[in-house]
């Protein structure tokens, strides 16, 4: 190590415990980061500045203005940019000396275990439960500690699964979970609010259990959960024990091989593509919202089938070739779409009306879509 280096990581080489071998273990690691957002924005930050020597962001989503009160990596001119890209960037300044790649690809079936095979620790900072089974299920067959946290109201979760402890024992996701909840059951923050700092906190708290599982620091979160209340600053914790529900995990691991490469893939679109397609005779709207929520969408090419009933509906039902799916802020509309994508119900082309309802409502008015 030159001096430089000795000067930049000088506080915590001398840190009883740490020291040059620990450092030199967190220049040697690979560290994947799923989701820039309000959890990915200070575990990126902290895990960059420590010196872990290569990091992968993954995110395909774009800065808006509403991100800006939790996702501290961001500012206000970089609106419209993609995440991972910006983030990327700042991370670069903040440590020359470490290798930032960004993914700007959706996560799905199709590139999952590909991705998660570069690299040697994975960090779920996703908001959506599709997205964490998918991860844990390609941890669990590639072998991959997983940190995984969440956030909901003045809460936050975080835990370190798929990583054996000094029995052997090892737990994953689907221990935790094992039944995944119907889709736009649980909501996230987008629609249930949240305090910026709350993500940070949690955030900060994912990378420090990276850092701990890769210089083998002692009090590593392996097989536990914990809990923290931001309204009291009370922090819990919980020994996870394996699922009896076998049945539920297996079948779910094994599917990855089995894409149907006929079905088109799900495409996010916003005002422009949206009123293009709605020219076309053949485009159905599918309003996945609940039927108190506000406003109330009409037309001719229009059905509502709250996501709290998708699993009694099927896409034959719908005449039209292209069905654009839309919600209050575009998340449950995506995960709509998907369900039905992955389900290979139907061989409709599929859409998901990315900022939603919320984001749309004047183009919505003059497509005179809003009764």
């Amino acid at each position: 190590m030159d001096r430089e280096g000795f000067d930049r990581y000088e506080r915590q080489l001398v840190l009883k415990g740490f020291g040059r071998n620990a450092q030199i273990k967190l220049q040697s690691a690979k560290v994947l980061v799923i989701g820039a957002g309000g959890l990915g924005c200070p575990a990126l930050v902290y895990l960059a500045a420590s010196g872990v020597g290569s990091i992968g962001i993954v995110d395909h989503d774009s800065i808006s203005l509403s991100n800006l009160h939790r996702q501290i990596l961001y500012s206000t001119n970089e609106v419209g940019n993609n995440k991972a890209e910006v983030a990327a960037a700042k991370l670069r300044s903040l440590n020359p000396e470490i290798t930032i790649t960004s993914y700007v690809s959706r996560l799905g079936k199709s590139n999952v275990m590909e991705m998660i095979s570069n690299y040697e620790y994975i960090v779920d900072c996703t908001d959506n439960f599709e997205s964490r089974y998918l991860i844990n299920d390609a941890c669990l067959l590639l072998k991959k500690p997983l940190v995984f946290a969440a956030v909901s109201d003045y809460q936050g979760q975080l835990a370190i699964l798929n990583f054996l402890d000094e029995s052997g024992f090892s737990v994953n996701y689907r221990d935790l979970f094992p039944i995944p909840p119907n889709p736009g059951e649980v909501p996230n923050c987008e629609e249930n609010g949240v305090l910026g700092v709350l993500p940070g906190i949690i955030g900060t708290m994912q990378a420090a259990e990276i850092i701990k599982l890769i210089t083998g620091l002692k009090g590593a979160l392996i097989n536990k959960l914990l809990t923290y209340d931001l309204l009291t600053q009370q922090i819990y914790q919980m020994d996870i024990s394996k699922a009896s529900l076998d049945s539920y995990r297996q079948p779910l691991m094994e599917d990855f091989g089995n894409l149907n490469p006929d079905i088109a893939a799900v495409e996010e679109i916003e005002g422009v593509i949206f009123k293009q397609l709605l020219e076309n005779q053949d485009t159905f709207i599918v309003d996945v919202r609940e039927v108190h929520e506000f406003p109330k969408l009409d037309g001719p090419n229009y059905k509502q089938i709250p996501m709290s009933v998708l699993d009694e509906h099927s896409l034959d039902d719908i005449s039209g070739k292209h069905v654009v799916f839309v919600c209050q802020h575009g998340i449950r509309s995506l995960q709509a779409a998907e369900t039905f994508h992955d389900l290979g119900e139907s061989k409709k082309k599929l859409y998901s009306l990315k900022g939603g309802v919320s984001k749309w409502k004047a183009a919505l008015k003059e497509l005179e879509l809003i009764s």
